[in-house]
């Protein structure tokens, strides 16, 4: 069908909805698995021995690994195709965590190299995206990048079901039981996924430098930085933060994760929608002042598991916002570039969400609490927020001016 044809029907019609279900079904398992190790790790960390600050970087690996790795398969799409590309991370991380439940992991070294491999899980979000999006015209890529985009509540199984399947049989059969539905969503993936006719061109290495000499290309990595490593490192971490600060369970802290990921991955296509409506800039002031109000509130300490609860779950639906805003704000800028930008902006967003987490392992290694950890990425959030305050008039002047019917 020819893209004119295609740009004159409904959404529904308009592209090619098994491959749509198939990028979701993909991201969806792909996000569960890449954070795995957050909900186990109170069992990983007493069974090893580990100390907080070894903690903080376990769960913090597979979020770096994952940023780097998405700008790998950024290269893979454009060479090979998203299908393809899907195909072969997702054989890596099969048989990585097959390896790694037969083998045993026995050490802190063992648990870096399995975030090392669930990083290519988290590298997904370089293939689902263009998998999808290339069989969409303009008017609707909004809405197939969101629902393939809420993939992102794959982390919300791992909060539910992780501690409880380690409470059963042990945090190494975990590993191992979630390569079964991994495998059935491979068979599946392969029988409905299809490349988007069409392709375009393979770039050369240079283009994916190109968007970063200009400036616009750094505060979008900066902002999604803030919003989505925001939500990816409290998502790795809040297994851990709520055993060692309120002493729960992991399978209550596990709950109290996946409540507080839920409300982060819910609103991010709510986020989108607003910022069509309000416009991104305006949503992400709210965002980060919202964010920043709510992790120096954390910071100072909560006296109870529910009121860090509550507060953290504020943070969460602020930065699941914020994700949605970003991207309505990018293809707006860099309509030409969306593919580099979408994994140079991914890649921001993993580093953003590694120094989360890691900093709050350390914080708590060497004063004995988190809270300078949370209190850091505040200020982080109020940079942001001081960034777009300084560049808003500049876009919107720009730019923003030369969009017709479309708010920034």
């Amino acid at each position: 069908m020819g893209r004119k044809a295609r740009m004159n029907k409904g959404f529904w019609s308009a592209g090619h909805r098994p491959t749509l279900f198939a990028a979701f079904l993909y991201f969806d398992l792909a996000f569960m698995v890449w954070v795995m190790l957050g909900p186990l790790a109170p069992d990983i960390a007493r069974d090893l021995g580990l100390n907080a600050a070894e903690k903080g970087f376990m769960v913090a690996i597979p979020t770096l690994a994952g940023a780097v790795l998405r700008l790998v398969n950024g290269l893979l799409v454009d060479r090979i195709g998203p299908k393809r590309t899907g195909a072969i991370g997702q054989l890596i991380v099969i048989f990585g965590l097959l390896s790694a439940w037969a083998l045993e992991v026995d050490s802190f070294g063992g648990t870096i190299a399995v975030g090392v491999v669930l990083g290519f899980a988290g590298a997904s979000f370089a293939v689902a995206l263009p998998l999808a999006s290339r069989w969409y015209p303009p008017q609707h890529q909004g809405t197939a990048l969101g629902i393939a985009g809420m993939g992102n509540s794959g982390t919300v199984f791992a909060a539910l079901f992780a501690p409880t399947l380690a409470k059963l049989f042990g945090w190494n059969a975990v590993l191992g039981l979630a390569a079964i539905p991994l495998a059935i969503t491979f068979v599946i993936y392969m029988a409905l996924a299809k490349d988007a006719p069409g392709a375009p061109a393979a770039k050369p290495i240079a283009a994916y430098l190109a968007p970063l000499a200009k400036p616009d290309a750094w505060w979008f990595m900066l902002f999604y930085g803030v919003t989505f490593g925001g939500f990816v490192g409290l998502s790795a971490s809040l297994g851990i933060y709520f055993t060692d600060q309120f002493g729960l369970s992991a399978v209550t802290a596990g709950y109290c994760t996946a409540a507080c990921v839920f409300a982060g991955s819910l609103v991010r296509p709510m986020g989108g929608a607003l910022a069509d409506r309000i416009g991104g800039i305006r949503t992400l002031t709210l965002v980060y002042v919202l964010g920043c109000a709510t992790l120096l509130a954390i910071s100072t300490g909560p006296a109870t598991a529910a009121m860090a609860l509550a507060l953290i779950v504020v943070a969460m639906l602020a930065f699941g916002i914020g994700n949605g805003a970003v991207f309505q704000l990018v293809p707006q800028r860099f309509r030409e570039e969306i593919g580099v930008m979408t994994g140079l902006v991914g890649f921001a967003g993993g580093v953003g969400g590694f120094f989360l987490a890691s900093s709050l392992g350390l914080a708590r290694q060497f004063t004995g609490s988190p809270q300078l950890g949370f209190a850091i990425f505040a200020v982080l959030a109020f940079v942001a927020l001081s960034g777009l305050t300084f560049v808003k008039g500049k876009w919107r002047m720009t730019w923003g001016a030369a969009l017709e019917g479309v708010r920034i």
